[in-house]
């Protein structure tokens, strides 16, 4: 096919124009699913940072995990606890207190019966703490939870009680749980349990 002379200039007056655009265009791309890509990967990592991270005794020590998670607390610690009878855990939370750290117990009434504070004991020192506040389930069915947040931002929750056979040598696990939605899940809970009408203040459930 012959092309005509004015119809090569054209071509020619075009060519520039139009590689400059598709260059553009490629160039345009390319910062595009580089923008794209990182937005993705950023997405990925924040998802990836708040699944839950799971711990199985009696493979694990959930004794040692459990203390040191608590050793981690810096304003506050919300704590649900069927039992709570361990003596590394009330060291931990002792030990929070003693730094400032705001604490709520709330303990199952049998439980406590059993495990409660005897005089000189690790339960009552933890007790007896200014920044810490205990109540005890008085009527109904088990507080069976066994459960903490640390600072509103870490939830720990699972099948292992905080007794030392709970957390070393039986069957259970513990899950830490850091999705903000899930976290306060936990602490709505906790405020309706918390503020129950027949709710007893610890030292007055072992009179």
């Amino acid at each position: 096919m012959h092309l005509q002379p004015n119809t090569t200039n054209k071509l020619q007056s075009f060519e520039p124009v139009e590689l400059a655009l598709a260059l553009r265009l490629f160039l345009s791309g390319c910062v595009a699913a580089t923008v794209l890509g990182a937005a993705w990967t950023e997405k990925r990592s924040e998802a990836e940072g708040s699944q839950p991270e799971i711990h199985y005794a009696p493979r694990e020590n959930l004794e040692s995990v459990d203390a040191q998670e608590i050793g981690r607390a810096q304003l506050s610690i919300d704590i649900a606890a069927y039992v709570l009878s361990d003596a590394r855990i009330i060291e931990a939370l002792i030990d929070a207190a003693e730094r400032g750290v705001l604490i709520r117990l709330y303990l199952d009434k049998s439980q406590f019966s059993e495990h409660g504070p005897t005089r000189g004991g690790l339960v009552e020192a933890l007790l007896a703490h200014p920044n810490v506040v205990a109540r005890v389930k008085g009527e109904g069915v088990l507080m069976h939870l066994k459960a903490y947040a640390l600072d509103g931002a870490v939830l720990r929750t699972g099948s292992g009680n905080f007794s030392r056979s709970g957390l070393a040598s039986q069957d259970n696990d513990a899950i830490f749980i850091t999705d903000p939605a899930i976290v306060d899940a936990f602490e709505s809970n906790f405020e309706h349990i918390w503020a129950r009408a027949q709710n007893l203040e610890a030292l007055d459930a072992t009179r």
